[in-house]
């Protein structure tokens, strides 16, 4: 099974804004910079977390991102479930149905095989995720704010 790119995204946004602490909380494009996905992508991340009510975000002077409990708490496998939406991993049903369809036994041990994928993160939290080895490169990668600090070259 491959997840799809946006909630790939996701993951990494609630992950580098689970380690913001002691600095202001980052806006959407500084996440979208830091975590080198492009900004309309992260947008469009964010305002699904949002209303997932995973993500809080405030707009003007002082705005920013942050991370809500509910997004600190919230189950990976649930997350991803609910990002991905409902599927069979195989479209047997697609505009050229499969021959085999009424009799196969092969998508019920995909679906067995998606859910045991899901199983095995729904215990996992954002907060887990993002503890050591993980927390000290995440703070790493977004202690200096895009335009500033050094670049790829060191300068």
């Amino acid at each position: 099974m491959r997840l799809t790119k946006f909630t790939d995204v996701a993951l990494r946004v609630l992950m580098r804004l689970a380690v913001v602490e002691n600095e202001d909380p980052p806006t959407t494009r500084e996440v979208a910079a830091t975590m080198q996905v492009p900004y309309t992508h992260a947008a469009k991340v964010v305002a699904k977390l949002q209303h997932l009510g995973l993500v809080e975000a405030r707009r003007g002077r002082g705005g920013g991102l942050s991370l809500t409990g509910a997004g600190r708490s919230a189950s990976i496998g649930g997350l991803v479930r609910q990002l991905e939406g409902p599927g069979d991993v195989v479209d047997c049903e697609g505009s050229t149905p499969c021959p085999l369809r009424s009799a196969c036994r092969l998508r019920g041990a995909l679906r067995q095989a998606e859910e045991a994928f899901y199983a095995s993160l729904d215990p996992l939290t954002i907060t887990e995720l993002v503890a050591s080895p993980t927390k000290p490169l995440l703070i790493g990668i977004s202690t200096s704010r895009p335009g500033t600090g050094p670049g790829p070259d060191g300068r």
